[in-house]
């Protein structure tokens, strides 16, 4: 059903500012596209995945939607979309299993944020190996992404969407007592859907929410250079959690989506 992460949007307030800021944390260049009704929006093609800045621009549902996430918690991630290759199949299957969709459209499917725990997922219709053309960027700039994450008050209801219903491949579940937290890694073409849950706060039917993106760098100690001098507040680098990776944390100018810069490969060439 679903064999790739088509793209995650992010909600901004100011298109022009925010298309700024990410073409100089990315390192490419965005592509305007015509915004759905009552909104306007831009592109960045990566390897992986894509993504998307959406801003309000007049009446319409889709700026409904971008008003009412920044009326409701400011910028920050709005929705994740799966592609998949028979959008009428995967969405009568959905069905069957308990998560319906609405807005018809011929190439996409939002599943019912109801039954997906308050988190907007969307299906897109897209084959297999058929992304845009992606601009090549230099080594000190994201080629990819490496994992989106959804942070969940009840992990095992998490479980059972991702893993049952959506049919997303579960890596490994872990509980870390040192770290406060029990993180499940769902694969999802090359890259990774962590489902994070704090283990102080306990198990609760309160609604997931979208966490943080961490991109893919060549070479960290030079990424993490090239965003200082463009005027980035970042972190040092330092080692990963996963064994002989490096990361390095992006503070601000990411429109509220908490951002990581990591050293990796592909999962497929792991």
């Amino acid at each position: 059903m679903i064999h790739a992460l088509d793209h995650v949007a992010i909600a901004v307030t100011d298109l022009d500012a925010a298309v700024r800021d990410y073409e100089a944390l990315l390192g490419r260049a965005a592509e305007r596209a015509p915004g759905a009704p009552g909104a306007e929006r831009a592109w960045f093609h990566l390897e992986n995945t894509s993504l998307e800045l959406i801003a309000a621009s007049g009446p319409g549902p889709a700026g409904d939607r971008v008003r009412a996430r920044l009326e409701a918690a400011g910028e920050g991630l709005l929705l994740i979309a799966f592609a998949v290759e028979d959008l009428a199949g995967s969405a009568r299957l959905l069905e069957r299993r308990g998560v319906p969709g609405h807005g018809r459209s011929d190439d996409a499917r939002s599943l019912h944020p109801g039954m997906t725990s308050g988190v907007q997922i969307v299906l897109v219709q897209r084959p297999p190996a058929s992304r845009p053309p992606v601009e090549q960027p230099s080594s000190a700039a994201p080629f990819g992404l490496d994992h989106v994450v959804v942070q969940t008050p009840n992990p095992d209801r998490a479980l059972a969407l991702y893993g049952a219903k959506l049919g997303l491949d579960l890596r490994l579940d872990r509980a870390n007592e040192q770290w406060g937290a029990r993180q499940m890694f769902f694969r999802c073409g090359d890259l990774v859907i962590e489902i994070g849950h704090g283990l102080k706060a306990g198990v609760s039917d309160g609604p997931d929410g979208l966490g943080g993106l961490a991109w893919r760098v060549a070479e960290p100690e030079t990424a993490q250079a090239r965003l200082a001098a463009a005027g980035f507040n970042v972190s040092e680098v330092r080692k990963g959690r996963k064994p002989g990776t490096e990361v390095f944390t992006v503070r601000d100018r990411t429109c509220g989506v908490p951002t990581l810069m990591l050293s990796g490969v592909p999962l497929a060439a792991a």
